[in-house]
């Protein structure tokens, strides 16, 4: 079998890994002309690397970025509502990893050139259609300046993003993402460490919310490379979207000094940490609503192509992963390319979706909302006794259950 992939970030470079790692051929088409170091900040959870681990990524993944071994949520007050162990210190046998997107990214592109043939990753190749030919597919591809050229496999996979061109080939009905109505700010900078150095600070529920982490060396021994993102509510889920999701659409530091005002973080100055980034950008969250079906014939679809999802829970590039593993391993098995595709799909689209609809309310810090539902009226939003609010059971049902879920859970991983 030979596979040809649409898409050349996390999701396709991962696929075309584990492809080789089960002697499976394949070529990987990205559009851009060039690639360039983009994104902020991504959690890498114990499945991924686990997955990652597989393929022999761990040791580069861990040098670029930190290993964060604790998870505090909290209320925009400020008051805790979780605080747990993570990676390691909660007992998997692989740790917790943040890292720089584009770092993750470089560790996948030198895997990819160190290990698979020369020209496996072509640039400036858009996908613009795809014939199936009976015995296989010839998929046509195209360059900046408007030229194209064909590629000939058994199937082609569109790993191609949330805007994906290969997904609209399928449903070309479906019309653009789903906005939340939520606009998300993420960004990074030097900037000291905070408590010990490996802990993730979540402030606020779904529809106000600031969270930060390092993710890598900083330019002192007293700093890290920290990433932070703020969540502010301005519609409701399915308005229409106010323009294309972006990762470069630069925002202003000025538009969130009011939106900062409502958190209370003891450990650092948020607002100093918002105007000492020297770039960061803004963009709608969105996602699509689930499908019944990725595969059509020799066709179908892996990562944000198939399953596009709301950061809540940190699975995103995870489920990717997954996806990719789960490829792998299947069209290494042999048999009938079609009825390898929906051996696939039938195996991770089910347990996926569920992650795509448990983002939607939240994903783990739905504890954050529920508790702060429940002191609304309180006087100054604040609770004296957590317990009284909502009790351990109830809050580790929400945390763990979504652990669960979304297939991370230490029994799960390994």
């Amino acid at each position: 079998m030979k596979v040809i992939i649409a898409g050349g970030g996390i999701g396709g470079l991962t696929a075309a890994l584990y492809l080789h790692k089960h002697g499976v051929p394949c070529q990987v088409f990205e559009k851009v002309p060039k690639i360039q170091h983009l994104g902020v900040g991504i959690t890498m959870l114990p499945h991924a690397i686990s997955a990652m681990n597989e393929l022999g990524l761990m040791e580069p993944l861990d040098a670029l970025g930190v290993r964060t071994d604790r998870m505090i949520f909290r209320t925009r007050g400020g008051q805790e509502v979780w605080n747990a162990p993570r990676g390691l210190a909660a007992g998997y046998d692989v740790p917790q990893i943040t890292a720089h997107r584009a770092d993750i990214h470089q560790v996948l592109l030198d895997a990819v050139a160190e290990r698979l043939p020369d020209g496996t990753l072509t640039l400036d190749a858009a996908f613009d259609a795809v014939e199936e030919t009976g015995d296989g597919v010839r998929v046509t591809l195209r360059r900046a300046d408007g030229s194209t050229f064909t590629a000939e496999g058994d199937v082609l996979i569109g790993a191609d993003g949330i805007h994906s061109a290969v997904r609209r080939h399928l449903n070309p009905d479906e019309g653009a993402p789903r906005w939340s109505g939520l606009m998300l700010w993420r960004g990074s900078l030097d900037w000291p460490k905070v408590l010990d150095g490996h802990t993730i600070i979540n402030s606020g529920g779904i529809d106000r919310k600031f969270i930060f982490y390092p993710i890598g060396p900083g330019k002192t021994p007293e700093t890290q490379l920290m990433n932070w993102a703020c969540v502010v509510r301005q519609a409701e889920p399915g308005a229409p979207t106010p323009g294309r999701e972006s990762w470069n659409s630069e925002a202003k530091a000025e538009a969130l000094h009011p939106i900062l005002k409502d958190f209370t973080v003891p450990e650092t100055d948020i607002r100093a940490m918002v105007d000492a980034t020297p770039v960061f950008w803004d963009f709608p969250m969105c996602d699509r609503d689930p499908l019944d079906s990725w595969t059509r014939g020799r066709i179908t679809l892996l990562g944000d192509a198939a399953h596009p999802m709301y950061p809540f829970g940190a699975n995103g590039s995870a489920q990717a992963i997954l996806d990719a593993r789960a490829l792998g391993r299947l069209c290494g098995a042999g048999g009938d390319p079609a009825e390898v595709l929906k051996a696939y799909e039938a195996e991770r689209l089910g347990p996926v979706n569920e992650v795509v609809a448990g983002n939607r309310t939240g994903g783990p810090e739905r504890v954050i909302d529920e508790v702060e539902t429940r002191i609304a009226d309180l006087p100054g939003q604040r609770f004296d006794d957590l317990e009284q609010i909502l009790p351990f059971e109830a809050r580790d049902a929400i945390v763990n259950g979504y652990t669960k879920m979304a297939g991370f859970a230490t029994e799960q991983v390994s």
